[in-house]
């Protein structure tokens, strides 16, 4: 059996571990023969002496060696679903949904495969245990909540009963957070970090919306505990004021600095509050393009209009934003079908960044389509449109009007049954 021994001596403890022989059985009259010594860091092979509790051990000689505790590795996918599988956290339908979300609220990032936590995460793992809610993730509260649904499931337990259980408890929690959020807030650790502005030393730590930052007492300077990657293509130096900077702001020739936001890493004009602009760090970790100027002037302020990247695509601006906030629509040349409304039909985005189409005059005209409205009279009724619909078929233009039902294919797909003919040469 595989045995520990903890031997005290004096103030200290040493421990022994590998296994004991408790029925020798055919060993007694046969043992094979080992051509090589076995390690002595090998546990399982090696075999310790039969002791008793309490017994006076002697020592025979002490060999000095040296050993590093390793850290456990960290979590692939394949692992994490294994370690949730061992502790009844979760289920295979869910699984997935865990590790999606993990990674969309930034509480872990993938590095060769494997996670490893953001500074987010690290934040809200010290702000759930500082403040006692390690019940809320405890592994066995957890399991039991994946259990109570099972009862719930096969009759033994009513669903009121399972959630009045959770909310009074979590209500009470919800109290003691709101209180010890309060406090957090003012909390300050000293640190012996100097600030690279002023050069005070013993900056303190505090939390903010997006996560630890430093403060200098001095001059009230801040910077983040942990430095936001740099993309690949920067190339940065660091600032006075500590921050990292790259080439001047096309806008007004200040340095850009790199920042953290609520979307993540960006860099900003140095000059901010007089100077917003800003470049944008795209996921693959390359600097965003600054805005392309266009030959075409803006129709509130007479300003050059600008090609620029939002969350959603190219789109094309005033170059005096934010002190103009003109935005060119981008138009699909259809007018607005409502009775009476001058305005045309707009390619618009929802909060989801899906594209539909509304009229320009909205909110007074609040007409909408989700398919792309297209010149062009419709052949049976005579309607001043069409609206076009692409999905995996192919493309289909029909009348927007219900009573019409006119439907054309334009490039319907070849499927296995209608492949195309062979061209013989």
């Amino acid at each position: 059996d595989q045995t520990t021994i903890d031997i005290q001596a004096g103030r200290f403890v040493f421990r022994a571990t590998g296994s004991v022989q408790k029925f020798d059985g055919f060993l007694k009259v046969y043992q094979e023969g080992r051509d090589e010594t076995v390690a002595e860091d090998d546990e399982a092979e090696r075999t310790l002496p039969l002791v008793a509790e309490g017994e006076m051990l002697t020592l025979n000689k002490i060999d000095p060696e040296q050993h590093f505790t390793e850290p456990p590795p960290r979590f692939t996918e394949a692992t994490l679903v294994k370690a949730l599988e061992e502790k009844g956290i979760g289920r295979p339908s869910t699984y997935a949904a865990i590790m999606t979300t993990i990674q969309d609220r930034e509480y872990v990032e993938k590095k060769d495969g494997r996670f490893h936590p953001t500074a987010l995460g690290k934040t809200v793992n010290d702000v759930l245990i500082e403040g006692g809610f390690d019940d809320l993730f405890n592994e066995t509260y957890t399991a039991r909540m994946e259990e109570e649904l099972d009862e719930i499931e096969e009759g033994k337990l009513k669903w009121t009963d399972a959630l009045s259980e959770f909310y009074d408890k979590f209500k009470d929690d919800l109290s003691k957070f709101q209180k010890y959020a309060k406090d957090i807030k003012e909390k300050e650790t000293p640190t012996e970090e100097v600030c690279l502005k002023c050069g005070t030393p013993g900056m303190v730590m505090k939390l903010g919306r997006f996560g630890k930052y430093l403060k200098c007492p001095n001059c009230s300077a801040t910077r983040d505990a942990e430095p936001a990657a740099t993309p690949d293509d920067a190339k940065a130096k660091v600032s006075s004021d500590g921050e990292e900077e790259i080439e001047a702001c096309e806008l007004c020739g200040k340095p850009m600095q790199l920042r953290r936001g609520r979307f993540g890493p960006f860099y900003g004009c140095s000059g901010y509050p007089e100077c917003k602009n800003i470049r944008k760090i795209s996921k693959s970790g390359k600097l965003t393009a600054p805005p392309e100027p266009i030959d075409e002037k803006c129709p509130i302020d007479g300003a050059q209009l600008v090609k620029r990247q939002g969350r959603y695509g190219e789109f094309i601006s005033c170059s005096n934003y934010p002190k103009c906030k003109y935005i060119k629509r981008e138009t699909t040349g259809v007018a607005c079908p409502r009775p009476g409304c001058k305005g045309e039909l707009i390619v618009k985005r929802s909060k989801r960044g899906k594209v539909f189409y509304s009229c320009s005059e909205y909110p007074k005209c609040e007409i909408v389509f989700w398919d792309k409205p297209v010149a062009g009279a419709c052949p049976q009724c005579g309607a001043p449109f069409l609206l076009e619909k692409t999905t995996k078929k192919g493309t289909t233009r029909y009348c927007a009007t219900e009573t019409c039902g006119y439907r054309s294919e334009l490039m319907p797909i070849p499927t296995d049954q209608q492949t195309a003919p062979e061209q013989r040469v």
